[in-house]
């Protein structure tokens, strides 16, 4: 199957970025929706700055910038978005029971051949498919923050999933000039938060025992295991309200000694959402 149209859905964190690599990269046509005017209106100006940033360092022409600006469709229409789209990608908040309610309205609305996907971080494929008639037209593709830069790409297959979807993400991720790994089993937090997030949250655990102030716990790690940001900078750029869903979730699906950090419920509580919210270990409100 070619994919020529891909609606992404939410214009959020995630969502604008995808959009833009689906533009930017893959030259695709992009239907953009969220479900409020104010949501896209902040997507297209994330798009817009980076494109900026890309065009001050030459990477891209003024003229490459609105071609890619026009490739680009806001919408509040979710039928305006999905109906013509090949491929389309949700990015909604990390929450199975929003993202089953949107799939399930999506899937009235695609024409029969097209895929559906999620850009979910550790929820069940399996459990998301459960909302579609079809199961083995859907798949995992879960990009990683910035998606603009961040070369890669889960693939997660879903006990239905068929090979010929996979193969096709396989294609769309290349064509976006990202990495891929296939993940074979639909297990919580896949690969990479599978292994990230027990990191974050021991590091979490290092802070509300008083082991360590937070610089130190940041630059060990930072120098001693070679990560370009220590773990409690990183848990500002993920997000922790999108940190306590994955631990939620690694906890529940697998062990319980995945358990949240008290500090990390504490902080969510008190909004304290890291850049997102201007405020996190850090203070982002200069850069926001």
């Amino acid at each position: 199957m070619e994919v020529r149209k891909v609606a992404v859905l939410g214009a959020g964190l995630m969502g604008h970025g995808i959009a833009q690599v689906a533009a930017q990269v893959a030259k695709y046509e992009v239907g953009l929706r969220d479900v409020k005017q104010e949501f896209l209106d902040k997507g297209m100006e994330m798009i817009r700055y980076s494109l900026e940033r890309f065009l001050k360092k030459g990477a891209i022409s003024e003229r490459e910038m609105k071609e890619i600006l026009g490739r680009i469709r806001p919408t509040l229409d979710l039928e305006e978005a999905v109906a013509d789209a090949d491929l389309i990608i949700e990015a909604v908040p990390e929450n199975a029971q929003l993202k089953k309610s949107i799939l399930a309205e999506v899937d009235k609305l695609v024409k029969e051949e097209a895929i559906i996907t999620s850009n979910t971080s550790s929820i069940s494929i399996t459990e998301l498919a459960s909302a579609l008639r079809r199961p083995e037209k859907f798949c995992g593709m879960h990009f990683f923050n910035p998606p603009q830069l961040m070369k890669l790409i889960e693939i997660i297959r879903g006990a239905r999933t068929s090979d010929e979807t996979v193969n096709t993400i396989v294609d769309v991720a290349k064509r976006m000039g990202k990495e891929t790994v296939v993940v074979k089993k639909d297990s919580a937090g896949f690969v990479v938060n599978r292994v990230l997030v027990p990191a974050l949250n021991e590091a979490l655990y290092l802070l509300w025992e008083g082991v360590a102030d937070r610089d130190d716990i940041d630059k060990a790690v930072q120098l001693g295991l070679n990560w370009p940001v220590g773990p409690l900078k990183l848990l500002d750029y993920v997000g922790l309200d999108t940190t306590l869903a994955i631990a939620e979730v690694l906890q529940k699906e697998l062990d319980p000694k995945y358990q949240p950090c008290p500090l990390l419920r504490q902080m969510v509580r008190a909004g304290l959402l890291g850049r997102k919210t201007g405020k996190g270990f850090y203070d982002w409100t200069e850069t926001k």
